[in-house]
């Protein structure tokens, strides 16, 4: 393979399908390397996720996602329901299509912290939640639980919520175990429409 020109044309290069004159956008000319057969994936919108642009700047409650969701419409929140004292809501960064997050109202950390009021929603939503999940989607199986604390992976740790990730067999496959990125076939506010309408029912 030869070194050569990079500002050289899809016209002048290939078969040019891209139009005459048009530049490679990443011309291949020069660099090592043979094709691998592998198509790319690209999911540049998770660089907001791995960058942090959507965590709050602290821990106070008006710098938190979880305490201005129940403020917006159902539509803009992404929440599926509301009860008394949680609610839940589709996860803005889903491990699976349907992984939903039962949250208290109440600005709260610790699960310890939680009225028996709270507990006791919180654990009948997270019932209702696989429920609705499994009448929509069939799912395998699901991973249910809490990350207490930044140490124990929670991303926003300063108020609790309860993950409820639905599972199917080879769902983890090579793409998050060595990409770290997932492969959706819907977009949220499709899942956050079926889910509500199925919670409703």
């Amino acid at each position: 393979m030869s070194g050569g020109d990079d500002s050289r044309t899809a016209a002048e290069n290939s078969d040019g399908r891209l139009g005459e004159g048009i530049p490679y956008p990443e011309a291949a000319v020069g660099f090592p390397g043979e094709p691998d057969g592998f198509q790319r994936l690209w999911t540049p919108h998770r660089m907001v996720y791995i960058d942090g642009q959507d965590k709050p700047k602290d821990d106070r409650a008006e710098e938190c996602p979880f305490c201005t969701a129940p403020s917006k419409t159902d539509e803009d929140g992404l929440i599926v329901a509301r009860g008394q004292h949680v609610y839940a809501v589709l996860n803005l960064y889903p491990y699976n299509p349907g992984h939903l997050l039962i949250c208290p109202y109440r600005h709260v950390a610790d699960y310890t912290d939680l009225t028996q009021e709270e507990t006791v929603e919180l654990a009948e939503f997270t019932q209702k939640a696989m429920r609705v999940i499994r009448a929509l989607s069939g799912p395998h199986g699901f991973n249910l639980g809490m990350n207490q604390g930044p140490v124990a992976g929670a991303g926003i740790a300063a108020h609790l919520h309860q993950h409820v990730v639905p599972r199917w067999g080879g769902d983890a496959n090579f793409l998050p175990v060595i990409a770290q990125t997932k492969a959706l076939p819907q977009v949220h506010a499709d899942v956050q429409a079926r889910l509500k309408k199925e919670w409703n029912r």
